[in-house]
């Protein structure tokens, strides 16, 4: 079994070798624009999977399946001839369906730009329900410490005194209690 990393370099090269000699061993006008786009290889290189696009409408794409089908057999006489390993893959096209998903992406895409663009008109318009900004700032706070200063440190420092002379009391019941 082959490793990974050999199995895509032969796939490149059986990519490169298709694209190169598709021309050359379908002669048939009928044969649409046909691009390679990717080649995938098992491990074991007994079999490729040979992607390919074709730029035209449904019957251009249907007539360069069957040419594709039918010659397959020379086709892999071709990369067998010029890869130079020991065992030939057979080949599978499969058509690829990266034209129609793109079609389908710009189609989503538009969608979504008329529904930001929806959403964008009715926010202009739109006011708070409250305040503009709920949330409270330094500013606010500080402004509010100013006006509630006076009567809460005063509060504050009486309650802390009691609390240290009741504490310091407790420490002296237990200093003579020991004693």
């Amino acid at each position: 079994m082959a490793d990974a990393a050999r199995a895509r370099k032969v796939a490149d090269r059986i990519k490169t070798l298709i694209a190169a000699g598709l021309d050359q061993v379908v002669k048939d006008p009928d044969l649409g624009f046909v691009t390679i786009t990717d080649v995938r290889v098992t491990n074991d290189l007994q079999h490729a999977s040979v992607f390919y696009t074709v730029f035209g409408d449904d019957a251009q794409r249907a007539k360069t399946a069957e040419l594709l089908a039918a010659n397959r057999g020379k086709l892999r006489s071709h990369v067998g001839r010029n890869l130079g390993i020991r065992l030939t893959p057979s080949l599978e096209f499969i058509a690829d369906a990266i034209p129609e998903t793109a079609a389908h992406l710009e189609v989503l895409l538009a969608e979504a730009r008329e529904r930001d663009a929806q959403v964008a008109a009715a926010a202009s318009g739109a006011t708070y329900a409250g305040d503009a900004d709920p949330y409270r700032h330094d500013d606010d706070e500080e402004d509010d410490e100013d006006a509630d200063e006076a009567p809460a440190t005063g509060a504050t420092s009486s309650a802390t005194d009691g609390a240290a002379a009741a504490t310091e009391g407790a420490r002296g019941a237990d200093d003579t209690g020991r004693a």
